[in-house]
Order: C-alpha cells, then sequence, then structure tokens
C-alpha cells in the first residue's frame, strides 16, 4: 500500500476546523491529517510539518499576506489548496496567481475536498465548481475590446511602434499609449499577462487577430 498524503489543515475557526479534520478522515483513506491547527505560527512550530498538502484559509486574520505563506510552502515543497468564504473572481484569479494549486469554498462537501487535496498532490490544480462558471463569465466581460483596441492590439503586436501605430490610425502616440494601457488592464483583470510586447503579441495570435507568420 502506498504511504497515504499527509495533510495540514489551517482554519483560525476551531469548530470548523474541528469538522474539516473528521470530514477527512472519515471520506479518505489514503489522506492521513496530520495537522490541524488554528494559525500559521503553529503550523511552521508543528512536528508533522512539512506535509504534502496544505488546506490554508486564505483570511487567518494575522496581518501576514496570503501570497507570503503561499511561497514559503512552495518552498517548503508543500501543495496548497486555498479555503474562503470569498467566492469573487478577482480574489480566486489572486490566490491562484501567488502559487495555490486549488481554491475551495468551505461549503464544500468532503468529497470535493478530497478530490481537491488528491489533484494538488498530483501537481495538478483544483477549482471548486461553483466557482467556475463565474470566473469564466468574469474573464469574458473583461476581455472585451473596443474594435479600436482591437485595431491596436493588432497593429502593435505585428511589431510596429507606438508612433507607427499612431501614424496608421491617425491619431496621436498618447492615445495609442492610453488604449495600450486599457488592453493591458482588461487582460490583467482576466488573470492574463501582456505586460511585455512579446506576451501581448502571443495573445494578438491567439484571440485571432494576428496570422501567425
Amino acid at each position: 500500500m502506498p504511504a497515504p498524503l499527509r495533510l495540514a489543515i489551517i482554519d483560525d475557526h476551531r469548530m470548523l476546523l474541528a469538522a474539516l479534520s473528521e470530514w477527512v478522515r472519515s471520506s479518505a483513506e489514503d489522506v492521513e491529517v496530520v495537522a490541524a491547527v488554528a494559525s500559521w505560527q503553529d503550523l511552521l512550530a508543528h512536528p508533522g510539518f512539512p506535509v504534502d498538502v496544505a488546506l490554508l484559509d486564505l483570511d487567518l486574520r494575522d496581518g501576514l499576506p496570503v501570497a507570503v505563506k503561499l511561497r514559503a510552502l512552495h518552498t517548503a515543497g508543500v501543495a496548497v489548496v486555498v479555503m474562503s468564504t470569498y467566492s469573487e473572481p478577482a480574489i480566486v484569479r489572486d490566490a491562484l496567481a501567488s502559487g495555490a494549486l486549488g481554491y475551495l469554498l468551505k461549503s464544500e462537501d468532503a468529497g470535493t475536498i478530497v478530490e481537491a487535496v488528491r489533484t494538488a498532490a498530483a501537481g495538478g490544480s483544483f477549482l471548486s465548481p461553483r466557482l467556475t462558471a463565474a470566473l469564466e463569465a468574469s474573464t469574458a466581460s473583461a476581455l472585451v475590446l473596443s474594435d479600436q483596441e482591437r485595431r491596436v492590439m493588432a497593429l502593435y503586436g505585428s511589431g510596429r511602434s507606438v508612433k507607427q501605430v499612431a501614424s496608421a490610425l491617425h491619431v496621436s502616440s498618447e492615445t495609442v499609449r492610453s488604449h495600450l494601457k486599457r488592453i493591458r488592464d482588461k487582460h490583467r483583470r482576466a488573470g492574463i499577462d501582456v505586460s511585455s510586447k512579446m506576451a501581448l503579441r502571443a495573445r494578438a495570435l491567439s484571440e485571432g487577430l494576428l496570422a501567425d507568420d
């Protein structure tokens, strides 16, 4: 038999912490809850740390940014699934961008929690099913570009300079820069990095604004 996955649960709501621990223990023989702690400091001091996977409450109310915790756990070789009551797409994307392999709503059932733990242990990503549609809708909304923004993205992505784009569209260079800023802001809100010209070109290709050479 393979060794069980070693899991830590970190949540400052002690009743929920106890319930989560019991749900996991009763639902998965291949997952061992080796630590169930109420604070970040307790996790780091626990004799069972580091573990294979951590279920981490997004907001432990300790003043330490979750991105810092995620980096520390990544350095220790721990896969992380974030838990939260927050379902806003921007918050979910920030957690995933900071290194979380999964994001769960705290209202999920035990089966979904265990599935997320197993997926993270295998290096995969997992998202609460109820969040998927909201993220997709948010992405589609954030990525609605105006016709002029699409023209600017295509021309700039083709390799032209700001000045050359401005000349082609009969606008000022400042107007082109404003369009580029809005284009990048919209993609950033959708969780897509087009901060460099190369990344913007790649995205223009994927959006069908450019033909691949």
